[in-house]
This record gives C-alpha cells, sequence and structure tokens, in this order.
C-alpha cells in the first residue's frame, strides 16, 4: 500500500488490476462508504465530513470506485454494475476483509444492492441514501451530470439540482469538485456511467429490480430527501417496500444530499443502524 498526500488522495492499493485510492480511518467493525456519481465526485467530496464522524465507532473505508477520482483509470474497461462490483469484492480481498457493512449514495447505494444480492456473504448491513430501484426516467439532475463540461460556474449549475436549500452549494463545496473534475478522464468516465440523454422525451432508466432487492435479507436502512430531484423519493419508498429487513426514514425539506444536509440525523441514524443497537 503506498500512501499519498495531495487532498483527496488517500492510500492506494490494488483491487481487481487498479491501483485504487481509498481512505482508511478508525477501528473497528469495517464500514465502506460507496461514493455516488455526478461530476466532480469522488470519495473525498462525498464523505470527508462523514469519514471523521463514523472512525471513533467503526473503521472507515471509502474507495474512488473504477472510472472515479484517482483510482486508475483503464481505456480498455467496459463500465457496468457486474464490473463495480467485481472491483468492491476485490478492494475487500485486497484489505483482507472478509466481511463489511455498507453505506451506499446513489450510485454508491445501488452498487450496494447489487454486491450484496451477488456475494450476502460478505456483507453484514447496509444503509441506502437517494437509490433508485427499479424504473424510472432521467430526471434533471442526472441531465445535468451528463451536459456538464468542466469550469467553475458550470459545476455550480449541475449542483444546483442536488440540495433543497442552495446554501448547501458552498465556494468550497464548488471548488472541491470542479477540481476532480478535471482529473484526466474524469467526465468521460462519468458518460459511461450515465444513460446517453434521448434527443426528444424521456430518457428511460433502472435501478436494481424490484424482485432482486425483495431477497436482500440484510438489514438495510433506507434514507431519502422528500424533495430529492435527482433520484425521486418514490424510488427510496419502493425500495424500502420491497426489501424484507428495511427501514425508511424520509426527510422534509431535504434533497439528494442528506449525508450533507441532515448530517447530524444521518450520523446518528448510520451509528446506530451500523451499530445493530433498535
Amino acid at each position: 500500500m503506498i500512501e499519498n498526500s495531495e487532498q483527496g488522495r488517500g492510500k492506494t492499493v490494488a483491487a481487481n488490476g487498479l491501483a485504487t485510492n481509498y481512505h482508511d480511518l478508525g477501528n473497528g467493525a469495517p464500514v465502506v462508504l460507496l461514493h455516488g456519481s455526478g461530476p466532480g465526485v469522488s470519495a473525498w467530496t462525498n464523505w470527508k465530513r462523514v469519514m471523521p464522524a463514523l472512525a471513533d465507532a467503526f473503521r472507515v473505508i471509502a474507495p474512488d470506485m473504477a472510472g472515479f477520482g484517482y483510482t486508475e483509470r483503464n481505456a480498455e474497461i467496459h463500465y457496468d454494475i457486474k464490473y463495480w462490483v467485481r472491483h468492491l469484492i476485490g478492494i475487500l480481498d485486497a484489505l483482507g476483509l472478509e466481511k463489511v457493512s455498507l453505506v451506499g449514495n446513489s450510485f454508491g447505494g445501488s452498487l450496494a444492492l447489487a454486491a450484496a444480492a451477488r456475494h450476502a456473504d460478505r456483507f453484514d448491513r447496509l444503509v441506502l441514501m437517494g437509490t433508485p430501484c427499479d424504473k424510472f426516467v432521467m430526471t434533471p439532475g442526472l441531465r445535468a451530470g451528463w451536459d456538464y463540461t468542466p469550469g467553475p460556474e458550470n459545476m455550480r449549475a449541475a449542483m444546483s439540482h442536488f440540495p433543497f436549500d442552495p446554501a448547501f452549494i458552498t465556494d468550497e463545496l464548488v471548488e472541491d469538485r470542479y477540481q476532480a473534475s478535471l482529473i484526466p478522464g474524469a467526465q468521460e468516465g462519468l458518460r459511461k456511467l450515465l444513460a446517453k440523454p434521448a434527443e426528444e422525451g424521456d430518457t428511460p432508466l433502472s435501478g436494481m429490480p424490484e424482485q432482486v432487492v425483495a431477497n436482500i435479507a440484510h438489514p438495510t436502512l433506507v434514507l431519502h430527501g422528500r424533495e430529492d430531484k435527482v433520484i425521486p423519493v418514490e424510488m427510496g419508498i419502493k425500495l424500502a417496500r420491497a426489501m424484507p429487513d428495511a427501514e425508511l426514514h424520509m426527510f422534509g425539506r431535504c434533497g439528494h444530499w442528506v449525508q450533507a444536509e441532515r448530517f447530524d440525523d444521518f450520523v446518528a441514524l448510520a451509528r446506530r443502524h451500523l451499530a445493530g443497537r433498535p
């Protein structure tokens, strides 16, 4: 493992053939934080406040998944959910982690579901925020990620879809995400993840099918902002109804960034759930 000092970089480990950037804080039961998608996203930009808030009770690991952040890029990789599951399992194997809990934000929630469905014995508990379930149509927030071209004002405009309160779009956050979007291959990787918007009419999308999540028995905490304009709140409701051991918390006056917009509530609920407390 190689230590890096640049902000946004953490440690590096070889996982599934890629030099993978990840952050590793604290001690205790291991919890892996899976970032979302969107321009300028990385483990650091998604989780830099959350990591220390959980690290006193858990070992917190936050990787840049293939195609994101400072993880090595390979132009020959075909990105799909199966590949990201293999990369995640490769990270766990490289770190010697037999079983972990997962906290997934948006795309990271979809990855958590796919991994739990395919490798149930490798995971303990799940926390899912703003996670799609079954079929829906591309929202303006998702389209903004596809349309983004690097620039501070373009980043601010793309991020305008995410929180309920625009005050959460601080100059620091815009700069963090803008700088991350300048990493070579970052926007190209994002466009490989997102479906290309239709020129006319709706663009159909699909999260993890309802019949698949109905067989995921891990204790799961589902968190969703009522005013989410990126992944509609109906997705969270459907997810919680389908999963056999799920608890749903819907937050009013909250958009897609539950972990930022309702930080204290998120940390308290996540700590309780990950510790297995009723």
